[in-house]
């Protein structure tokens, strides 16, 4: 019951009614109090591929300014390294990509840490958020390399590291909580319906993805063993807007055949609701077709399906714990290999869904200037089909897209992705270098450059396995070339010739040129397969800045890592 001062200037029968009003009214509300004691120093560092853990940094930035907090946020590749031991608190949120890599942008630091040049960190207490995939063999590889390393060099934990596997919100807002409450107990509270950790997203997002009419949706390949598609998406209606360099997230659907396989095969009742991942129920059918994941083996859904099975196989395996062994066994299978091959016993439905993982949107590098196509939104999708176990096998958003999307809306939704933006200055010349699918963004960076007018030389590095069959964007590319929005188009056929060509050779055999164009500001671009094209690439610049530049090994390496800090060698990959 709330009480008014003695001396406030009421009636008694004022008193009564303002006071039992002032309690109902603000029942439930938390009244924030003073901050107690000096503000804690706070260091946020971020490491982020596609945007994530940026985002979450800033969030949790936003949510320790309304505390009894001094934050600071910083990007892990322009932190300065030498202020680490000196920190108080530091709290690191970074995604791992590829093979286990760090994000481009944390790349060095990562490399220091666990090197022997890495200082003594006693008095500096830290803790770790971990982006990842658990579908990858090294889950959350970097985050997990930087916590341990931390802890070898004496600096203590604030909290424990958290793991977050593809959906992170729930982890984060209970990380952020947890770290929050152990450094300023007695800090600011919030008032109730303010959020902070969780911002009420309004329009159409990842959570509530806008469903697009495809108006286009074609194969660009002549014949040949390849399939990619252009796909052309509406937005109209949706608000959803985006920039050259940002993906677009699409929520696929599994393939019917194979889920009514599924059902068919298994021992219960299926002509049941199950809970949804959203906290919703819907038939089992609908439910895996639309919300679960049945496309993907790891060792985590093998070590729930095991104790349910009779398999010796699988027991073997799970008791083996060997990664390697995993990895064989999950490679070209599907979960119908688990339930027609190694058969377990489930209780019903809902136990049966409770050993799954939600059905992730997939993102895709957008093909598109917005300004060249309004209200459209643009794909270059590599079809994947494959066969493998005796079975006929694909993507599952790729042969939805292929197979099964005629007439449907699918649900998207724009991706930002900050760490792959055209300069800022349209007359910074530009080195494009995305084989394949990696065309995608590029194809939208021509788009852009030529509405803008740029002044800036524009360089194209596109490979593919044959001429004929694989000339993605020929027309469009050979007409940039005509009208000089393509300075110059250099084209590997990698199966043309007994010899095969990549672009990281086309890199090496211009490298004189290619140096001209760098030493003359030139911005360089890659989008593509991370784990064996990126790499060699990468190799392919530092070789061409030791052969042609003048330069050692060590020094090349300086240049290229000065390339990134400066924004001037940017990466899409995946």
């Amino acid at each position: 019951m709330i009480r008014l001062p003695d001396d406030a200037p009421f009636t008694a029968e004022q008193r009564a009614w303002l006071e039992a009003f002032l309690t109902k009214t603000l029942a439930g509300v938390s009244i924030p109090s003073a901050p107690t004691g000096p503000a804690v120093p706070v260091t946020v560092l971020w490491g982020s591929q596609t945007g994530n853990a940026e985002g979450l940094a800033k969030k949790l930035l936003k949510r320790l300014k309304k505390g009894n907090f001094e934050p600071t946020v910083a990007d892990l590749a322009t932190y300065d390294r030498s202020q680490l031991p000196q920190e108080k608190n530091v709290l690191v949120i970074t995604s791992t990509y590829g093979d286990g890599e760090p994000p481009d942008n944390a790349a060095d630091f990562y490399n220091w840490i666990l090197s022997a040049d890495a200082p003594k960190l006693e008095g500096v207490s830290f803790s770790v958020l971990a982006l990842g995939d658990s579908n990858y063999p090294d889950f959350c590889k970097c985050g997990v390399d930087i916590d341990v390393r931390f802890s070898e060099l004496g600096a203590t934990r604030i909290v424990e590291r958290v793991d977050c596997d593809v959906e992170f919100d729930a982890e984060f807002k209970q990380w952020s909580e947890a770290v929050v409450d152990v450094l300023a107990p007695e800090t600011v509270t919030v008032p109730a319906g303010e959020e902070t950790l969780d911002q009420t997203e309004e329009g159409f997002s990842k959570n509530r993805p806008f469903p697009s009419p495809i108006l286009k949706n074609f194969n660009m390949n002549q014949g040949g063993a390849r399939e990619t598609h252009h796909i052309e998406f509406s937005l109209e209606g949706s608000g959803l807007v985006y920039e050259v360099g940002d993906a677009l997230g699409l929520v696929p659907e599994n393939d019917p055949k194979v889920v009514d396989e599924i059902l068919a095969n298994l021992a219960f009742n299926t002509h049941t609701d199950v809970p949804l991942p959203n906290g919703k129920e819907a038939p089992l059918r609908e439910a895996l077709l639309k919300h679960y994941d049945i496309g993907t083996l790891n060792k985590s859904i093998i070590k729930k399906w095991q104790p349910r099975s009779g398999s010796p196989f699988l027991r073997a395996l799970v008791e083996a714990d060997d990664k390697a062994a995993y990895t064989e066994f999950c490679w070209g299978r599907d979960l119908i290999d688990l339930v027609i091959d190694h058969p377990a016993d489930f209780a019903d439905g809902e136990d049966f869904v409770g050993i799954l993982k939600k059905l992730q949107p997939r993102l895709y590098s957008i093909a598109s200037s917005p300004n060249a196509h309004p209200g459209e939104v643009h794909l270059c999708v590599g079809i994947v089909r494959y066969e493998s176990h005796g079975r006929k096998r694909g993507g599952i958003c790729t042969s939805y897209l292929a197979d099964r999307s005629a007439g449907a809306t699918p649900g998207v939704f724009v991706h930002s992705n900050k760490a792959f933006r055209l300069p800022e200055n349209p007359d910074t010349p530009l080195i494009m270098c995305g084989p394949g699918t990696g065309i995608a963004p590029f194809r939208a960076f021509l788009e852009e450059r030529k509405l803008q007018g740029a002044k800036g030389g524009n360089w194209l590095l596109f490979g593919n396995p044959y001429q004929a069959t694989d000339f993605l964007y020929k027309d469009e590319l050979e007409g940039y070339v005509k009208d000089g929005t393509l300075d110059r188009l250099d084209l590997a056929w990698s199966r043309d010739q007994k010899e095969k060509v990549y672009v990281q050779h086309l890199m090496q055999q211009n490298g004189e040129e290619l140096w001209k164009w760098l030493q003359k500001g030139a911005a360089f671009y890659v989008c593509g397969d991370a784990s064996r094209m990126a790499k060699d690439v990468d190799d392919a610049l530092h070789a061409v800045a030791v052969k042609h530049g003048g330069m050692s090994e060590d020094e090349a390496a300086e240049f290229v890592k000065q390339l990134k800090k400066d924004k001037r060698y940017q990466r899409d990959v995946y």
